[in-house]
C-alpha cells in the first residue's frame, strides 16, 4: 500500500495550498501520519506529523504556517499551508508510521509545490 499525495501546484509567495493524502484506510496498525518534503539537492525532511490522538508536531520553519489534520471517516490526511515562502518549494510526500516509525513501503509518489513569483 502506498499513500497518494495530491494538491500541489504553483503559488506566489504569501499564498496558500492544501495538500491531501489518501490510502491509509487498510493499514490498521498506523500510529502516526506525516508529511515529508524533499527539495532539489537536499535530504527529505519531516514537515508535520499527527498521531491518532490528534497531537501534532511541526518542523520549526513551518510552525504557525502549516497545519496537519486527519479526517478518519474519509481516510484523508491534510496539510494546510499558508504564507508560503520560496524555501517551501519541494516535492511533498505523505507517509504512515507503525509503532512511531515511518515505513518506507508506504511512501508513494509525492506532489510538487513550487512557490515563486
Amino acid at each position: 500500500v502506498q499513500l497518494q499525495a495530491s494538491g500541489g501546484g504553483l503559488v506566489q509567495p504569501g499564498g496558500s495550498l492544501t495538500l491531501s493524502c489518501v490510502g491509509s484506510k487498510t493499514i490498521f496498525t498506523i500510529t502516526n501520519w506525516g508529511w515529508f518534503r524533499q527539495a532539489p539537492g537536499k535530504q527529505r525532511e519531516l514537515v508535520a506529523a499527527v498521531n491518532r490522538g490528534g497531537i501534532a508536531q511541526y518542523l520549526d520553519s513551518v510552525k504557525g504556517r502549516f497545519t496537519i489534520s486527519r479526517d478518519g471517516a474519509n481516510d484523508t490526511v491534510y496539510l494546510q499551508m499558508s504564507n508560503l515562502k520560496p524555501e517551501d518549494t519541494a516535492v511533498y510526500y505523505c507517509n504512515a508510521a507503525v509503532g512511531g516509525v515511518f515505513r518506507p513501503e508506504y511512501l508513494g509518489q509525492g506532489t510538487q509545490v513550487t512557490v515563486s513569483s
